[in-house]
């Protein structure tokens, strides 16, 4: 049942942390192979459109910027969205206060965590808000204006999905970037793609590369979280295997059970030895005897643990605060686990505790 309740919780929990990213992150993620930009086509963008299995796809830019206003200086990143953004990602959803920017104009939307350190608010028109970016080329530089290019941007929403992502991006047109990098009109750092249900996502990924001519790297949604999953699968992991660590110390109570059963069963044990019962048989009786206990013990266990975990699932009876259940996932795969761990540890346990039973202990 521990066993059960942990893993459910932490199932939540794995699916509460990866909430974030899902919102925020597309099903696939085009970038350059080599070099921070690609060119794109007309013609290529038109066939990924009528790609089978993508739904949406969405070109963007995405570099690193020094921001300031009212005498304040950050760097975080700039990125160019054009209008099928909201399309293949949510972060329209995760706006709290203002709304989304409009094509062809300077307006962007900027992370909670960076209007903070700005100290910014929504349409200021006494403060200036800037965004600078160094010039590409060679050559002596003589003065700043000739280091930078500059774009005054006008802030008209803010995003907020966690501590990370609001301190990271500030999110612009499209085109606006493309000036500001001094950019061609078919040079972008990405392309991102919503995929349609049940679309084979290696297909998808065969075609984008041969329709891009190999020049990019395509990653999944895992892949462009791969720090997180490693993360998370790890916690998982040391979770099971403390947990079955505690199964094990606790199935030396079985072990001594059987071992009791069988010195009080001794006589027993010789009549049957001496009808002709052999060794093993007599061994079988305590190793079907043990399993059999923890069969119950396990089936008792789940039914409890699944249980509480529909319970907390539906009406959220343990509060993290007073406005949020602590999450829990009932999950299939997770009964599997506990059932075949309960399986081999108990099945373990009764072989060792059978064991004892030999022509000595019958002598």
């Amino acid at each position: 049942m521990a066993l059960f309740v942990v893993m459910s919780v932490f199932s939540g929990l794995k699916d509460f942390s990866l909430s974030f990213s899902n919102d925020f992150d597309p099903d696939l993620k085009a970038v350059a192979k080599t070099g921070k930009t690609i060119l794109i086509s007309p013609q290529q963008e038109t066939e990924i459109s009528k790609l089978e299995g993508v739904a949406h796809y969405s070109k963007i830019i995405e570099e690193r910027a020094l921001f300031t206003f009212n005498g304040k200086d950050l760097l975080a990143n700039i990125k160019g969205v054009d209008k099928n953004f909201n399309q293949v990602n949510q972060v329209e959803k995760t706006i709290f206060q203002g709304q989304w920017i409009e094509e062809d104009s300077e307006q962007v939307v900027v992370g909670h965590g960076i209007s903070q350190k700005l100290s910014m608010g929504l349409f200021d028109l006494v403060n200036v808000f800037e965004t600078f970016v160094p010039k590409p080329g060679k050559g002596t530089i003589d003065s700043p204006d000739g280091a930078f290019n500059r774009s005054v941007l006008v802030p008209v929403g803010f995003y907020f999905i966690n501590e990370d992502l609001n301190q990271k991006y500030v999110f612009a047109d499209l085109s606006i970037v493309q000036e500001l990098l001094a950019y061609k009109p078919n040079q972008i750092s990405g392309i991102e793609l919503k995929l349609k249900p049940n679309a084979d996502e290696s297909n998808v990924i065969s075609s984008l590369e041969k329709i891009l001519e190999n020049n990019v790297v395509i990653k999944n949604r895992a892949q462009l979280n791969e720090s997180l999953y490693k993360m998370l699968n790890t916690e998982n992991l040391v979770l099971y295997l403390i947990f079955s660590l505690v199964i094990t110390v606790t199935l030396f109570t079985l072990v001594g059970a059987l071992i009791m059963i069988i010195i009080e069963k001794k006589s027993n044990l010789k009549t049957l030895f001496n009808l002709g019962s052999d060794i093993e048989d007599l061994r079988k009786i305590f190793l079907y005897q043990g399993f059999l206990i923890c069969f119950l013990g396990c089936l008792i266990g789940l039914v409890l643990g699944i249980i509480v975990t529909l319970l907390q699932q539906q009406f959220g009876f343990i509060m993290i605060n007073e406005s949020m259940a602590y999450p829990v996932r009932f999950s299939f795969t997770n009964v599997f686990i506990v059932i075949a761990t309960i399986a081999v540890l108990g099945f373990l346990a009764s072989w060792i505790a059978s064991s004892r039973v030999n022509k000595k202990l019958l002598e």
